[in-house]
């Protein structure tokens, strides 16, 4: 009981500390826009019953909007020279656009010109992970919405294939611990991934493009089994489950699944590489602190949610998020 105090407290300060940083705080729209929550989750229900498969979708896209440029919907622009983040390879794959402007049209109606596009983001992640039997966190507010999106700022993306000194720099750019990174990494429990995230452990993996160039740090029979669903390295539409059985349910199956080296990404498996990272995969694995795990995530997101936001009258609320207002 006392540990499980200490979790909540803890929380509460990392949401404290967050929050007096950015000026976000959790009742930032209780006096203009106190139904927006609401609104929000009532869209997200609806959407999530009708296609469950989106929650992971909504979660990593909200991750892609605060890697680059900070959680300002800059990720949500459109470009008509095929400029903009979403048209950089990372975020080809990611899909809800449509679905992020149906939500922010539903706030719009019910508080025109109030509510930013990063925040409706932040508030669809959180949703989508606590749908899927996640934990709930209340969500700082106050971002404001970006006027710039550059397909090459994309290259502050954690790559699938990325090793764990690449993934601590990335993450510490963002002001993200090592804890944050393994932490966050289990965002991989929902959601799917097309194969040519990671073909090359299963067909190229020192270069040589041929059946017997694999990743020996994967477990034998997993290989086989993505090997069965991605035939070659130019399989570009295949999807595959990041957390086989579990995909849309987040729990704690993905570390099981990394200690047992069936962590699907170069970046999961890296996580074993380095001693704290590996002792909390381990700790986890055994599936008796989910509470703690829980808490961990929440704060993490928390966290994430703060970087390089724009506040104040920095900015803009877009009315449409994927052009700006003028």
């Amino acid at each position: 009981m006392a540990s499980r105090a200490l979790m909540v407290a803890l929380l509460l300060a990392a949401v404290a500390v967050s929050c007096t940083k950015a000026q976000l705080k959790e009742k930032f729209y209780s006096e203009t826009c106190p139904s927006v929550e609401d609104v929000v989750r009532k869209e997200m229900v609806k959407a999530l019953s009708a296609a469950p498969s989106l929650a992971g979708p909504l979660l990593r896209m909200h991750f892609h909007d605060c890697f680059v440029r900070g959680c300002d919907g800059s990720v949500l622009l459109d470009s008509a020279n095929k400029t903009a983040e979403k048209d950089a390879k990372p975020n080809q794959t990611l899909r809800g656009f449509d679905f992020v402007e149906r939500v922010k049209a539903a706030v719009e109606k019910a508080c025109p010109d109030t509510v930013s596009c990063a925040d409706v983001l932040a508030l669809m992640a959180r949703d989508a992970v606590w749908l899927s039997k996640g934990p709930f966190w209340e969500v700082p507010l106050g971002r404001r919405d970006g006027s710039v999106s550059i397909s090459n700022e994309t290259n502050q993306l954690p790559p699938p294939t990325a090793n764990f000194t690449v993934l601590t720099q990335l993450f510490a750019a963002k002001n993200l611990d090592t804890k944050d990174l393994v932490v966050l990494s289990a965002g991989h429990t929902i959601g799917t991934s097309h194969c040519f995230s990671f073909s090359d452990r299963l067909y190229n993996f020192t270069g040589r493009v041929n059946p017997s160039d694999i990743d020996p740090t994967l477990e034998p029979q997993y290989m086989a089994r993505l090997k069965n669903k991605c035939a070659s390295l130019n399989d570009n539409t295949t999807l595959v489950e990041m957390d086989p059985g579990s995909f849309r349910t987040f729990d704690l199956d993905y570390f099981k699944n990394v200690v047992k080296r069936r962590g699907l990404f170069h970046s999961d498996g890296a996580l074993l590489t380095n001693s704290f990272t590996r002792a909390y995969v381990q700790r986890h694995a055994g599936g008796g602190y989910k509470e703690e795990f829980f808490a961990d995530f929440a704060a993490s997101m928390i966290k994430m949610g703060n970087a390089d936001v724009l506040t104040g009258s920095q900015g803009e609320i877009r009315k449409k998020c994927s052009v700006v207002n003028h």
